[in-house]
Order: structure tokens, then C-alpha cells, then sequence
């Protein structure tokens, strides 16, 4: 088993409140999540307006398929989302139970 994390660090320049915050994060998980199977969730400070931490999930059986996916994930927020910035990235793969 191959468990593949990413971390996200992005900065929403428009956001003016933790509401205008909520929106986009939910939207990310909602549309990250039917497109590419994976798991998110906001693991940073949940009080920051303009700063989201997103960590994103992906178990497969391959580790080339996990950084694949997890670089098309990248790749979609930045094609995808002109509302947000990404300030860095942190990529993991690694075989579990193998």
C-alpha cells in the first residue's frame, strides 16, 4: 500500500473574512475530491482569513500513481483557481505494510 500526502499552503488575497475563507476551502475539498479521489482537509491555523494549509490524501498501490496524482492536484489549483496563490508545497509518498 502506497500512501501519497501533500501539503498546500495557499494565500487568498480576496478573502476579507473567515466566511469569504470557508467558501473556497469547501469548494477546493468538494472539487479536489470528485476529481482526483482524494482525501482534504484544512490542517492549518482555521482562524487565518487569508492563509489556508490543505492536506491532501491519496492510498494507492503504486507509488508513480500517487505522485502522479498528486502533482495533477497542484497543477489543477493553480490552472483552475486565479483566486488563490500557492506559496509552497510539500510532497510525501511512501509504501506501507509492503
Amino acid at each position: 500500500m502506497v500512501v501519497g500526502a501533500l501539503l498546500v499552503q495557499l494565500l487568498l488575497p480576496n478573502s476579507n473574512s473567515l466566511k469569504d475563507k470557508r467558501q473556497v476551502v469547501k469548494s477546493l475539498q468538494a472539487r479536489l475530491g470528485q476529481q482526483f479521489g482524494v482525501s482534504v482537509a484544512e490542517v492549518g491555523n482555521p482562524n487565518a482569513w487569508r492563509q489556508v494549509d490543505l492536506g491532501v490524501a491519496f492510498v494507492t498501490n503504486q507509488i508513480s500513481f500517487a505522485e502522479q496524482v498528486l502533482a495533477s492536484v497542484v497543477r489543477y489549483i493553480e490552472e483552475t483557481r486565479p483566486d488563490v496563490e500557492i506559496l509552497g508545497v510539500s510532497r510525501e509518498t511512501q509504501t506501507l505494510f509492503g
